[in-house]
């Protein structure tokens, strides 16, 4: 063919369509958006469930022992409770050593009907650069036990200890409120909030975090160990600064049910190591949750709705607090 000749071709154009159409698509990708939409907001929360503690006070593991009138363990009733609120992983945040028996007596029976993960909680898993100091044998503290976790974590989840009763309501409450979290990278944190008076064992001193809450907002919660009601009927405490000081009865405490979005675990690391820095060499020291929650609010990286519960609450920490928890597992029962 000459070189100085050109050929053209006509290339089909494709036909507009007609007006309805391009009306049916926009409003089918606008449905199937706000379906997405729906889906990041009403993700399914997480349980987080801490059953890695010693049990020192109580002398054994009371996570596994039976409480219920059928044989029931405290975390039967949680994950029962947590399923029906509409819960739908579990992560069990255990002791690697008791890992055989746990699952044999716990975590196996529920596998069937939700996802369950776990996690160990290691003196050993420090961050990069520490070292578990000479002597050691305590656990790091709950809010380390929930680092244990950092791995299981991708959607909103609550955290719980495994000895406690914290009742059908508050999960209800938690989980409403974590399914209406946006799935975004930001942090966001909630409470259920208990009175004190409901939270003491008359057989020792307790810890509680003491909550001071403004128009639904946590605004400062403080660790307080060897809270005890004397015989006076007055409650004392110890705070942070180690004073001894009487706490008012309606007080509204937590009892370690907290709400998180994943975004927790990096500020939770960094805390991690600055408490290492200031307190890692000394054999009892613990990172404990409510610390964590306390400066991020100071620091105005987060807020954190409390959900005043009136759920009823009882946990066993002492030996003597199992024959008041048992019998209050029957009153519910048979309601």
């Amino acid at each position: 063919m000459d070189s100085a000749t050109t050929k053209t071709f006509a290339v089909p154009m494709s036909r507009p369509q007609p007006l309805g159409f391009r009306l049916i698509i926009h409003w089918i990708n606008r449905f199937l958006a706000a379906k997405l939409f729906g889906f990041l907001r009403l993700m399914k929360p997480a349980l987080l469930l801490l059953a890695a503690g010693m049990g020192s006070r109580y002398g054994g593991l009371k996570q596994i022992e039976p409480m219920g009138p059928k044989g029931e363990t405290m975390i039967d009733y949680a994950v029962h409770d947590a399923r029906s609120a509409g819960f739908e992983k579990v992560v069990f945040v255990i002791r690697k050593e008791f890992e055989t028996a746990f699952r044999e007596q716990v975590g196996n029976s529920y596998e069937s009907s939700m996802e369950i993960r776990y996690a160990f909680q290691e003196l050993e898993d420090l961050p990069e650069g520490h070292r578990l100091p000479e002597g050691r044998t305590k656990p790091w503290g709950t809010a380390h036990a929930v680092r244990a976790a950092r791995e299981n974590i991708q959607e909103p989840f609550a955290v719980i200890n495994a000895d406690d009763f914290y009742g059908a309501a508050a999960f209800r409450q938690m989980a409403g409120q974590l399914k209406t979290l946006p799935r975004d990278n930001r942090l966001h944190i909630s409470m259920v909030g208990y009175i004190l008076a409901n939270t003491l064992s008359p057989h020792g001193t307790v810890n509680r975090g003491i909550c001071e809450i403004e128009n639904g907002l946590l605004r400062r919660v403080e660790e307080f160990t060897e809270i005890e009601q004397d015989s006076d009927n007055v409650i004392r405490g110890t705070n942070s600064e180690g004073e001894n000081t009487e706490l008012p009865k309606d007080l509204v405490v937590s009892m370690n049910f907290w709400g998180f979005s994943p975004a927790i675990f990096a500020p939770l690391e960094i805390g991690f190591r600055r408490f290492l820095e200031r307190e890692g060499t000394a054999i009892k020291s613990e990172y404990y949750l409510p610390s964590l929650v306390d400066k991020l609010i100071k620091e105005g990286l987060s807020i954190c709705p409390v959900l005043e519960t009136k759920s009823p609450w009882f946990g066993v920490t002492y030996p003597g607090d199992k024959e008041r928890v048992t019998a209050s597992l029957r009153k519910i029962e048979a309601r």
